[in-house]
């Protein structure tokens, strides 16, 4: 009996420790961002709000992220709707990534996708994984 209380308080504190050292992994030097949004148009206040965290963070600025997804997916396809949007993405260091679950759902053509626009398999899962790697999150 003394022998298995000790065998479990000793797994508890095993598992407990190695827990501790893999939330100490995650780098919390630089303030990482996602934005789910769901309209193109959405992404003038984003990129406003990118670049305001880009100057009050100074160095400790890391990643932002923007994940497309919704209905309105294939506003990205229009040049006139997207267009000037990308270009000030790229100003102010922000990933756009379209989600390939939206755009097969809606049939829009990936091969219209613009090239600055990353397409991953799932928006919604994509974003829980940058979560899991300690990015603020926000959807709109």
């Amino acid at each position: 009996m003394k022998t298995y209380i000790f065998s479990s308080v000793i797994l508890m504190l095993t598992l407990f420790g190695a827990l501790n050292t893999q939330a100490q992994q995650i780098d919390n030097a630089k303030n990482n961002y996602v934005v789910l949004t769901k309209k193109v148009p959405q992404l003038q206040p984003i990129l406003l709000t990118a670049e305001s965290l880009k100057a009050e963070d100074g160095e400790a600025f890391g990643d932002f992220q923007v994940i497309i997804c919704g209905k309105e997916i294939g506003d990205i396809t229009d040049t006139e709707k997207i267009s000037d949007f990308i270009i000030k993405a790229e100003k102010a260091g922000v990933q756009l990534i379209a989600c390939g679950f939206s755009l097969n759902k809606f049939k829009v053509d990936k091969t219209k996708v613009p090239k600055e626009i990353e397409v991953v398999e799932n928006g919604i899962l994509y974003n829980f994984q940058l979560q899991k790697k300690g990015y603020k999150s926000i959807s709109l």
